[in-house]
């Protein structure tokens, strides 16, 4: 995963219109959210339902190029597990639509293991 490179797709697919490009990067840490210990984690997408929730989040207010890259199978503490980058008109829109997409990925598109 490369957020250069994630950054420089967004802004060539906005051709100019972008007034903010946002992008999420998520890792593996060595605590849950309970704050047991993680040493590694499992984790698996839905690729055809990320498919259906990106199309969908195209037509979004504002929302100008939006990508996402999920690494799925065993991932250690630091690894990267999700680049989700939205490209938008305004600031109000990029923010609300990479909140909303973030939060229907992690509730409808992923599911990890944590494994301490």
């Amino acid at each position: 995963m490369d957020i250069e490179r994630m950054r420089q797709r967004l802004k060539q697919k906005a051709d100019g219109r972008a007034g903010m490009i946002l992008i999420h990067d998520g890792i593996v840490r060595n605590s849950s959210r309970d704050g047991k210990p993680v040493k590694k984690i499992e984790v698996r997408a839905d690729r055809q339902r990320l498919s259906d929730v990106l199309e969908e989040a195209k037509g979004l207010p504002g929302v100008l190029a939006i990508e996402v890259e999920i690494a799925e199978g065993l991932l250690e503490v630091g690894d990267d597990i999700m680049l989700l980058g939205v490209a938008g008109d305004i600031r109000e829109n990029t923010i609300a639509a990479l909140s909303h997409v973030l939060n229907r990925i992690k509730k409808e598109i992923t599911s990890k293991k944590e494994y301490a």
